[in-house]
C-alpha cells in the first residue's frame, strides 16, 4: 500500500508539473508519460499479488511449467486502493482535482480505515477537504452511530445466520458429488439465502464505513441502494456497488468510446468492461464467465429488451422486469460462487431434479421449520421496507404530530443500543465468519 501510494503521490505531481507548461510537446509528452507509468505501475502491484498465480495455473495446463504454482499471499484490501489510487492519478491529470503534495495525506486516503478493506471505493475528490479538516457535530455523530449499528446488525444476525445455514445445505467447498445429491428444494434455498447472504455481507460493511466516516468527520457515497427491487439488470448494476459500477464507466467505458462511436463499438466497449470487472472480482475463469454473463443480458436489454419493456403497461413491466432481474442476478450468484464448473453443472441440474435428487428430505424440512420466520426476516431486510417505514414515521414527525416526534426520538436512541448488544451476544457465540469481499 505505501508503494503503491507513493507511486501514486509521485506521478500526480509530476502530471501537475507538466499541465502547467502543457502548450509545451515535451511537457505534453511526459505529462501522458507520467499518467501511463502511474496507472500501469499500480495494475502491476495489483496484478503480482491477484493473478500471479491464476496465470502460472494457465501456463502450467498447456506446458506443464512452472512445476510449483506460487501461492502469493493477496493483502487486504489491494483491489480497491488500488483502484482508488488510479483515480486519483487520472483525476489530476483530467483537471478535475489538484495534486496533493503531502505524501502522508495520499497514503491516509488509501489506508482510511473505514473502507480502505472492502469499499467503497472512494475517490479523492469527494473528501480531498475532509483529508485536510474534518468537522463532527452531534447529529453526524448519532447518525454514524446508528447507521453503524445497522450494518454491524445486519452481518452479525442476518449476514452471518445465512451463511450458517448454506453451509449445512452445500457448503463452498462442496463437491460435483455433494450438488448432485442435494434436494431440489435444499439447493433452491441455498442458493436464494446466498443471493441474500452476499447483499446483506457487503452492504453490511458498506454501511459500518460509511458510520465510521460520519463519526469521524468523512462524507462518503451510498454503495449500495436496494438492488433486489431491480426491474432491469441494467437498473441492478446502477444500484449494485455502486462506487465499482462508476469507477468502471468513468475510467474505462468512457475513455474507451461508451456509446458514441456506433452500436459495435459500444458492444465491444461492454464486453471490455464487464470481461474486466469479473476479473477485478477473482482470479478464476468462474469470475470471467460471471462478467460475461451480464455483458450478455445488458446487450440483450441495450439492444431490444428495454424497448418492449416500455410497450407493456406500468405495472406489467415492473413485475414482469423484477423477475427478470431476479432470475437472471439468482443464476448470476451461482457462477459467482464456485470455481468449479462441475459444481455448478450438477447444482444446475439439482435445481430442477434432473440428478435424481429428492424433491425435499428430513434434513431440508427441519431447517425450513426452525428458520422460518428468519427466512421472512432477511427478505424484508433486503427490500426498502424498513427505510419506508421509518421515513413515515418522521413525516409524521414533521407535520408536528407530537406523539410521533417522541416515538422516532425514541427509536432514534434505542434501536441502535439494541442491535450493538445483540450482534455482540452474535460475535460472542459464532465462529469467525469475515466479510466476503475481504478475499478480493
Amino acid at each position: 500500500m505505501m508503494v503503491s501510494a507513493f507511486v501514486s503521490y509521485i506521478g500526480a505531481v509530476a502530471i501537475d508539473k507538466f499541465t502547467k507548461d502543457v502548450e509545451n510537446p515535451k511537457h505534453l509528452r511526459n505529462r501522458n508519460l507520467a499518467l501511463g507509468f502511474t496507472v500501469a505501475a499500480n495494475l502491476l502491484i495489483l496484478s503480482v499479488f491477484k493473478y500471479t498465480g491464476f496465470l502460472c495455473e494457465i501456463f502450467n495446463y498447456f506446458t506443464g511449467l512452472p512445476k510449483v504454482i506460487p501461492e502469493i499471499i493477496l493483502p487486504v484490501g489491494i483491489s480497491f486502493y488500488t483502484f482508488q489510487l488510479v483515480s486519483y492519478v487520472v483525476d489530476v491529470y483530467r483537471g478535475e482535482i489538484e495534486a496533493e503534495h503531502n505524501y502522508g495525506r495520499v497514503l491516509l486516503y488509501a489506508s482510511l480505515f473505514h473502507q480502505c478493506i472492502a469499499g467503497p471505493i472512494v475517490r479523492y475528490k469527494d473528501i480531498a477537504d475532509d483529508l485536510k479538516e474534518r468537522k463532527t457535530n452531534i447529529t453526524s455523530m448519532n447518525d454514524g452511530i446508528s447507521r453503524f449499528c445497522v450494518g454491524l446488525a445486519k452481518k452479525t444476525i442476518l449476514a452471518n445466520t445465512c451463511a450458517s445455514i448454506i453451509k449445512d445445505i452445500l457448503p463452498d467447498e462442496a463437491t460435483a458429488s455433494l450438488a448432485s445429491q442435494v434436494t431440489v428444494l435444499g439447493a433452491w434455498i441455498t442458493c436464494i439465502l446466498y443471493m441474500i447472504y452476499i447483499y446483506l455481507d457487503f452492504s453490511a460493511y458498506s454501511d459500518m464505513a460509511i458510520g465510521l466516516g460520519k463519526m469521524t468527520g468523512f462524507q462518503y457515497k451510498e454503495n449500495f441502494n436496494y438492488p433486489y427491487i431491480s426491474k432491469s439488470v441494467t437498473e441492478f448494476w446502477r444500484r449494485w456497488h455502486i462506487s465499482l459500477s462508476t469507477f468502471f464507466r468513468d475510467y474505462l467505458y468512457i475513455p474507451l468510446g461508451g456509446n458514441r462511436r456506433g452500436i459495435k463499438r459500444q458492444i465491444f466497449n461492454m464486453f471490455v468492461v464487464w470481461a474486466l470487472t469479473g476479473l477485478w472480482h477473482g482470479a478464476s475463469f468462474n469470475f470471467i464467465l460471471w462478467g460475461l454473463y451480464f455483458f450478455v443480458f445488458l446487450c440483450i436489454e441495450k439492444l431490444f429488451l428495454l424497448k418492449l419493456f416500455d410497450k407493456i403497461g406500468n405495472i406489467a413491466k415492473a413485475v414482469i422486469g423484477r423477475i427478470y432481474t431476479l432470475i437472471v442476478v439468482f443464476f448470476g450468484w451461482i457462477l459467482f460462487r464456485f470455481e468449479d464448473f462441475a459444481v455448478i453443472k450438477e447444482l444446475v441440474k439439482s435445481l430442477f431434479g434432473l440428478n435424481g435428487n429428492a424433491f425435499t428430505n428430513l434434513e431440508t424440512n427441519t431447517i425450513i421449520l426452525n428458520n422460518f420466520i428468519f427466512f421472512i426476516v432477511v427478505i424484508i431486510a433486503v427490500t426498502p421496507a424498513v427505510k419506508m417505514l421509518a421515513n413515515k414515521i418522521r413525516s409524521f414527525g414533521v407535520n408536528k404530530e407530537v406523539a410521533f416526534v417522541y416515538f422516532y426520538n425514541v427509536l432514534n436512541v434505542v434501536i441502535p443500543v439494541v442491535l450493538l448488544f445483540l450482534s455482540t451476544v452474535c460475535l460472542i457465540g459464532n465462529s469467525y465468519n469475515p466479510f466476503i469481499y475481504f478475499r478480493f
